[in-house]
């Protein structure tokens, strides 16, 4: 698949691309902006794509079939060797894009897929082919959910097992693409000790988000990630997560959820350790998502009510930016463990 667009509009789609993941996430503005060239536009490209997928999968009103059927076509799209381009997948998502007055930041980045595949499609061979498999990994993976759950209207998952195969799609894809970009030159060893600490890094932050975010995906997007076997050792129904009547049981399975995350800190901080930094790879751009689910593990542990009672658990903005600000002058291997102990106990800006 090619664009043939000239490289003006491929610098303005470029910049479009960086400007947008601003307003789709505040975790990957974070790494990006701490990225240099050319893996901050490799990830923030990589991320993108991914994201037009996650939309998709998230869109509670659209139909189950409908979105198998169009993650689908998002997948003939990253296929080179498939004729379908992209005003095929254009016009089947155009009917599910709301109006303009009306669209979120997500919604703007799946209606402006063309540039996003311009400015991958721009990109050099390697770069771009080390992308396209865990992407489209990812794609089909969410499909299969869709497919899965078609009949529930939403996603309903029922063990531990298909909780983290589903972690797996969501977020172990993008390590997979994280991973490939930053070990390209590194010894086979260490390549491979990153890919086998990458999934652990990747079911860290995604867990995390499950834990937190129980009420926003039950309400916003019809899906409900906690393990029904666990729900149901609580007596509660899957349909009724957010019931004010189950909020004890409730709150008994995002703590188990909290501990499973847990117990991927060590292989996630054991990443961090080896990754590499190099064609613009930084230790700042991957340590402070980490440090960050960190603390909102400390928040889950202290105050997991607080996710059923106020619909969300997070760190504060001051602690966020004393974050930040560690970063401001470097950071050493022992500093950032340093900091996980800090973190893990109390709010690191107090």
């Amino acid at each position: 698949m090619t664009t043939g667009q000239s490289k003006p509009t491929t610098d303005a789609d470029l910049e479009w691309c960086y400007e947008a993941v601003h307003g789709v996430s505040r975790t990957f503005s974070i790494t990006i902006d701490r990225l240099e060239e050319p893996m901050a536009r490799h990830i923030c490209l990589g991320y993108l794509l991914c994201r037009i997928a996650d939309t998709i999968e998230d869109a509670g009103h659209i139909p189950p079939t409908e979105q198998t059927d169009l993650l689908a076509t998002y997948d003939r799209l990253l296929d080179p060797e498939d004729p379908a381009g992209v005003d095929t997948f254009v016009d089947e998502a155009e009917p599910w894009i709301p109006a303009p007055e009306e669209r979120n930041d997500d919604w703007e980045v799946v209606a402006q897929t063309p540039r996003v595949i311009r400015a991958f499609e721009s990109l050099e061979r390697e770069p771009r082919e080390i992308m396209r498999e865990p992407v489209r990994e990812l794609v089909d993976g969410m499909a299969m959910f869709t497919d899965r759950y078609a009949e529930e209207g939403g996603l309903r998952l029922q063990t531990l097992e298909e909780l983290e195969e589903y972690c797996w799609y969501a977020a172990g894809t993008v390590g997979t693409l994280i991973t490939g970009l930053v070990s390209r030159s590194v010894s086979p060893d260490r390549a491979e000790e990153l890919r086998s600490n990458a999934r652990s890094f990747a079911l860290l932050l995604q867990l995390v988000n499950i834990a937190k975010d129980v009420e926003t995906d039950y309400r916003e997007e019809n899906n409900v990630y906690l393990p029904a076997e666990w729900l149901a050792e609580e007596d509660v129904d899957v349909e009724s997560v957010v019931d004010e009547d189950n909020h004890r049981g409730v709150t008994a399975v995002i703590e188990r959820v909290t501990h499973r995350a847990e117990g991927y800190l060590d292989d996630a901080h054991r990443y961090l350790e080896i990754v590499p930094e190099q064609r613009g790879n930084t230790l700042a751009a991957w340590a402070i998502p980490y440090l960050l689910a960190v603390g909102t593990l400390r928040e889950l542990r202290e105050r997991p009510e607080d996710v059923v009672r106020e619909g969300d658990v997070k760190i504060s903005r001051a602690e966020v930016f004393a974050v930040l600000q560690q970063f401001e002058g470097g950071m050493s291997q022992a500093h950032l463990s340093e900091l996980r102990t800090e973190m893990a106990e109390r709010p690191l800006h107090q």
